[in-house]
């Protein structure tokens, strides 16, 4: 059962697929916060043209791609924080502009092909090296630092932005802050899961969690189990069977969510029946439980 650990690639691989699982999650609970859970897809596509000119300069695909689709996601967020474009127009830009620019740059490479881009489009366990697994650990570091040590300010931000601002918070600075952590995690999970999955893990286990939860706190420990569990045997099961570990990865979690969204069933029933009446029996009009983690100050 456990002679998965007798091979070094693998070690790498369950090391980075740990990391991933905690990271992913972590970031992840933001995004769908504010609405963004499309945002890991988007800085994923600008993440590919990184990769691509990591190639063609011959240098670390995985740090050319943190640079790029830092900039990719801080571009994206002054322009929906300005106005200038929606949302979901600077998504879309981030889309095609990455995914053309990455295939190709990567023709243009001397010995260039499109070939090379398989393993960070959808992960392989056999390609972790030990310089990934560096840059791993050190990106992992920077987005759990990130995301649990500035957990209630960026939650106010996510959660009401003019409030945020009226209390004083740097708005423009926690976003542009929580949109470089996004392409940090989008750089960490490619190995493993991939560029055109990763935000999958950021998103599902996050939103599974929500089916037991209400406290903020409760729904980060949750997500960020359920994302060690569905990328750690993921990855097993990609190594056992054969089969690619993001596509495994993501097909587990949406396994969880399901289980999970059929478990939460009657307790969402017991929630909205306690919802609707006061302990006189009473109809609360319009009561909602706040899902802060602590009050901001």
């Amino acid at each position: 059962m456990f002679e998965v650990l007798d091979y070094a690639f693998m070690q790498r691989a369950l090391l980075a697929a740990l990391l991933i699982g905690i990271a992913a999650p972590a970031v992840g609970i933001y995004l769908v916060q504010r609405r963004q859970a499309l945002m890991g897809d988007g800085i994923g596509h600008v993440a590919l043209t990184g990769v691509a000119l990591g190639f063609w300069l011959s240098t670390n695909p995985v740090w050319m791609a943190v640079a790029v689709s830092a900039v990719g996601a801080v571009a994206m967020e002054l322009l929906r924080s300005s106005g200038r474009a929606r949302g979901d127009v600077a998504l879309a830009m981030l889309f095609y502009g990455g995914m053309a620019g990455g295939v190709m740059i990567i023709n243009l490479a001397p010995g260039g092909s499109t070939a090379n881009l398989t393993s960070y489009l959808w992960g392989s366990v056999t390609t972790v090296s030990p310089e990934d697994i560096t840059a791993i650990l050190v990106l992992s570091g920077f987005v759990l630092a990130v995301c649990l040590g500035l957990r209630r300010q960026l939650f106010a931000v996510c959660q009401d932005e003019e409030f945020a601002r009226v209390t004083g918070l740097p708005v423009r600075a926690l976003n542009l802050l929580l949109a470089v952590t996004a392409a940090a995690t989008v750089t960490v999970a490619m190995r493993v899961v991939g560029l055109l999955l990763v935000s999958a893990l950021m998103v599902i286990p996050v939103v599974a969690a929500q089916q037991l939860t209400r406290g903020f706190a409760a729904t980060l420990a949750l997500a960020v189990l359920g994302g060690v569990l569905v990328s750690v045997s993921g990855t097993v099961t990609s190594y056992y069977q054969d089969v690619p570990p993001g596509a495994t990865i993501v097909l587990i979690a949406l396994g969880l969510f399901l289980l999970v969204s059929l478990l939460a069933l009657p307790l969402s029933r017991r929630r909205a029946a306690a919802a609707e009446r006061t302990p006189d029996g009473d109809v609360k009009a319009g009561r909602h439980l706040a899902t802060e983690p602590d009050t901001v100050r």
